[in-house]
């Protein structure tokens, strides 16, 4: 099983808050930090990981006051959908929302690119997952001018010879304001390697069930690997930062990519220190006489102490009444 010391290399070595030294080649795709896991033991350390999220999940929903974050973006095949089904499945669905971004139709390039994103952020009290992100904007745009031509920004500004820093300072600028309001990022790159993409390929068109995930696109964007690799690489340097970082998670072996994601969720909750919100004083003060309507056991001493206390007040508030009665004759 995955003990507690475990726990804490998951958290922090795949971690990138600074991109002055980052190098994407450094990260091994295949790396389990030391874990042999069979698919059982994996699974088991999967669900009792999830049941602690589901705790965090809980008490999130339930302070409503801060919200998490978890952008998920990789090469195709990288397990993102799987990472999400897995990761989210037990946990309240009142208390997740998940957001997919595919290319942008219409209504969103009638905006700034950053729209549909800020549209897609959930409000307080719940975990947002973003299967994929903002950060197409500065990977697909970026090698396929003709989606950015799209989006009919003014010429100058395409000329620029600053466009894209300008855009890693919106992204970066989004998140911190995002950050200023009570919201949690972590943002994870699912790091596979250029053979394992091509294997899953492959079984997605061997298996019948998977074939509909294939696109004839698919073949073609693997001739851009390296242009895409060399994307990832500028934008994690680029919007690295302590608020905001990025985590580049091997994701050669699913089961592992899985149990890290969602300890780096885990992580992130725990910070907020969050405790069950106090009661409404109301239920405090009658908690026995609401056990004893509900026909539960209260305890007897409290409950007579209960009753009296509602008896003095009641009468108080008769004497008060009768009071005010007076001084109303008396006015008159």
């Amino acid at each position: 099983m995955v003990d507690k010391s475990v726990c804490e290399i998951l958290r922090s070595k795949y971690k990138v808050e600074h991109g002055k030294k980052f190098k994407l080649s450094d990260y091994d795709p295949s790396d389990t930090a030391g874990l042999s896991l069979t698919k059982k033991e994996a699974k088991k350390a999967l669900r009792k990981r999830v049941k602690r999220l589901c705790e965090l999940q809980e008490l999130l929903y339930a302070n409503d006051d801060r919200t998490l974050v978890v952008a998920l973006q990789g090469m195709d095949t990288s397990g993102k959908d799987g990472t999400i089904k897995h990761v989210t499945s037990g946990v309240n669905p009142q208390g997740i929302h998940v957001a997919s971004f595919k290319q942008p139709g219409p209504v969103e390039l009638a905006h700034d690119y950053l729209w549909r994103i800020h549209v897609a952020v959930p409000p307080k009290g719940k975990i947002g997952i973003f299967n994929r992100s903002h950060y197409e904007e500065v990977l697909v745009t970026k090698i396929h001018s003709e989606v950015l031509e799209k989006q009919r920004l003014p010429e100058e500004v395409m000329k620029d010879k600053n466009f894209w820093k300008y855009r890693y300072e919106d992204i970066c600028n989004f998140e911190a304001y995002l950050h200023r309001q009570g919201y949690a990022f972590v943002k994870v790159f699912l790091n596979i390697s250029k053979e394992e993409q091509r294997l899953r390929l492959l079984s997605r068109l061997d298996r019948t069930e998977k074939q509909w995930k294939f696109s004839p696109s698919d073949p073609k964007e693997r001739k851009f690997w390296d242009q895409y690799q060399e994307a990832y690489q500028e934008a994690i340097e680029m919007t690295a930062t302590p608020e905001a970082p990025w985590f580049v998670v091997p994701a050669n072996n699913k089961w592992f990519a899985r149990l890290v994601v969602v300890e780096l969720m885990i992580a992130e909750l725990e910070k907020f220190e969050m405790v069950a919100p106090k009661p409404n004083p109301e239920i405090l003060a009658s908690l026995n006489l609401l056990k004893a309507e509900l026909g539960g056991d209260p305890d007897h001493k409290a409950l007579v102490k209960e009753k009296k206390a509602k008896k003095i007040a009641k009468l108080k508030e008769i004497e008060k009444k009768i009071k005010e009665e007076k001084q109303n004759i008396k006015a008159q």
